[in-house]
């Protein structure tokens, strides 16, 4: 921008020699050169532009405000001054062409006016022009006339650079050439070089780089200067290079003509190989996989956890065989990948050890809910162990030898043995890792097989407590009911009874998931229990007792009920004096009843008769006419009127021969109602 205090300077500098510069004004104006983009400037002592400039000078912007006269020999109305400048716009492309100023002003683009602001006036006015220019140079003229008062012009052409305008291409950039230079460390740069654009809106340079002889360009980097330098891949090929240039809007244009080829260094390492190593009775066998630039390979090794390693030898061969190392020492091996050059990438370091070959086609299956570990064995093995280890979120194994269940075995057609481990012992739901080792006939235990994962079926959670326990006695039993549990895989009901708090709670039996009442056949004795009912899932869950003293009975509150049984038992019995025992129990053809008497001489008994309590009559009641005889048959007597559905009580007395009766024991019997 030229300011006021610009014209003002300039205005001094004329004062001072003002007689010196009109007499050689002519001379000056023929003489005066100014470079794009700056403008070549004259001043008119006429708005016609006509006759000789009284002036002529560069101007690098047309931003101007004056006061007076704009220059010495000049009126400070009606004068004219006229900007012009020859460049070269590149590309070309849309342009917006500013002008704004008091009185007239208009501007040319190669003669042609393109704003047309002429007439006499003491306001500023304004008018942008969006111009499309053609690429190459081109002349910009603006003509600006001052008729009275203050003088004021103002003008200036940008690119219009949104995409959805711009749609022109930069030119391709030219001048191109290339060096190399040998650097540190070793290898080969590329060094470019080519002449700036000359489109006014370019951002920068793209520079692309291609394998000699292919097609495909990659690019390498950009720069908003001339000039470029960088080391491509030494991998002892050849590359060519070419720029393209960028405008603001995102164009790019094309490739300039391509320079090269710059050659490499091959400096560039084959693929690393990837090494396995298996260890057996008699080597360590290595192989690994081929990069296709290697030409042959280093095998090193090193005791296992050593600083060092010590080359074993070189081959053009994937395969090794470490003859030499010791049985039953683990070794490190990495394998080196050579290419012509001498160029080498080294494996990944595996461990091996000479050992017995370990289990083969190791597997592990769920099976009925189990997990069942297979594998096989070749012919000699004397012992073999299975490990487990669960699964933990950082890869660590904490193996353990598993105790087989149900353990199979079969012979294979190659004299080998197939085996079979159930793992019975794991927790539900979890993630477990097993392997196999094996014994020799020589004692030699093998490395372990290779690892195989399971998850056990199920999960460890047990159902909810079960509501609803209730109790009714009855004269032949406890009806025992509950209401159903609410477990998605519920397989069973436990049932437990106590006789008192001092006594922990005892298994009484399980019953069917679909059942949700039972039948206690206990006698109506008049005992008191606590009865419990536990559900119990398909996977063996349930709330457990728990017999110590520092934690609940109970894992978690369990359903019970109390119930004191009927008292049907014999509230009068004689004095046990006969030293025998009685009996009883049912059959199909009734109560069978009989004396047992291991220490008693029963040489002078002739018999014995069976009594029955009448609990409504309050006393035995004999059920035998005459004593019972022994006979071949055995010595009992059955009870055939038995009554349904209650507890009875039986006693018998041995009958001597003089008429004499000693009585025995009671025994109880229950008899199922008669629907039963």
């Amino acid at each position: 921008m030229n300011p006021a205090s610009r014209a003002t300077a300039t205005a001094v500098v004329l004062a001072t020699a003002g007689a010196l510069l009109n007499a050689a004004a002519p001379a000056a104006s023929a003489a005066t050169t100014c470079t794009a983009p700056t403008y070549k400037r004259t001043f008119y002592a006429n708005t016609t532009f006509s006759g000789t400039p009284k002036k002529t000078d560069c101007d690098s912007v047309i931003d101007q405000n004056w006061t007076g006269a704009p220059a010495s020999g000049l009126p400070k109305d009606n004068f004219g001054v006229r900007w012009s400048v020859t460049r070269d716009f590149g590309s070309g492309g849309p342009f917006a062409f500013a002008a704004s100023g008091t009185d007239g002003i208009r501007v040319y683009l190669d003669g042609v006016r393109k704003t047309d602001l002429w007439s006499n006036t003491s306001g500023t006015r304004a008018k942008t022009v969006n111009v499309t220019v053609p690429k190459g140079r081109h002349t910009l003229r603006v003509d600006y006339a001052n008729f009275t008062g203050a003088a004021s012009v103002k003008f200036a052409y940008t690119p219009r650079t949104s995409a959805a305008v711009d749609t022109v291409r930069p030119l391709a950039p030219t001048g191109v050439s290339w060096d190399q230079y040998t650097g540190q460390p070793p290898g080969i740069d590329a060094v470019l070089a080519w002449t700036a654009n000359k489109e006014m809106d370019l951002a920068g340079y793209r520079v692309y780089r291609r394998v000699a002889g292919t097609s495909a360009f990659t690019r390498v980097g950009t720069t908003t200067v001339p000039r470029f330098s960088e080391r491509p891949p030494q991998t002892g090929q050849s590359y060519y290079y070419e720029i393209r240039a960028y405008d603001k809007a995102g164009n790019e244009s094309a490739g300039s003509t391509d320079q090269g080829p710059v050659p490499s260094r091959d400096l560039t390492p084959p693929a690393a190989p990837k090494l396995t190593a298996t260890g057996t009775e008699d080597a360590n066998e290595l192989s690994w996989t081929a990069p296709s630039d290697a030409v042959s390979y280093r095998v090193y090794r090193r005791a296992a956890g050593a600083a060092d390693f010590t080359a074993l030898g070189d081959t053009t061969s994937t395969s090794y065989t470490d003859a030499q190392a010791a049985y039953r020492t683990a070794y490190d091996y990495k394998v080196a990948a050579l290419d012509a050059h001498g160029n080498a990438a080294y494996s990944p370091v595996v461990t091996s050890t000479r050992t017995i070959a370990p289990p083969q086609h190791v597997t592990a299956r769920t099976d009925s809910g189990e997990t069942v570990v297979g594998w096989t064995e070749p012919a000699g093995t004397a012992d073999y162990v299975v490990r487990r280890s669960a699964d933990h979120a950082d890869g660590s194994r904490d193996w353990a030898t598993l105790t087989c269940g149900s353990p199979t075995s079969a012979t294979d057609a190659a004299g080998g043995t197939e085996r079979t481990c159930t793992d019975y012992s794991g927790r539900r739901g979890t993630t477990y890792h097993y392997t196999v080792l094996r014994k020799d006939s020589a004692g030699r235990w093998s490395v372990p097989s290779a690892e195989v994962t399971a998850t056990r079926p199920g999960e460890e959670t047990p159902p909810p407590a079960v509501t609803g326990v209730a109790a009714e006695p009855l004269e032949y039993g406890i009806r025992l009911s509950w209401q159903p549990s609410t477990a998605p895989d519920l397989a069973s009901y436990a049932l437990y009874q106590q006789q008192d708090e001092s006594h922990d709670p005892e298994y009484l039996g399980k019953v069917d998931a679909s059942t949700t009442q039972t039948l206690l056949p206990w006698p109506a004795d008049g005992t008191s229990y606590r009865l419990f009912v536990v559900a119990v899932d398909v996977y063996g869950n349930s709330l457990t007792y728990q017999d110590d003293p520092d934690v609940e009975d109970w894992s978690v509150p369990v359903a019970s009920v109390p119930v004191t049984a009927l008292d049907l038992r014999p509230t009068s019995v004689p004095d046990d004096t006969a030293g025998c025992q009685t009996t009883t129990w049912r059959t199909a053809a009734g109560i069978r009843v009989e004396p047992w008497c291991p220490y008693e001489d029963t040489s002078s008994v002739t018999g014995f008769h069976v009594y029955r309590w009448d609990h409504a009559e309050g006393r035995f009641v004999r059920l035998t006419e005459a004593p019972v005889a022994k006979s071949r048959d055995g010595w009992f007597w059955t009870d055939t009127h038995a009554p349904a559905g209650t507890t009875l009580y039986y006693m018998i007395s041995l009958v001597r021969a003089d008429g004499t009766e000693s009585f025995a024991d009671t025994d109880y019997v229950i008899t199922p109602p008669s629907a039963s």
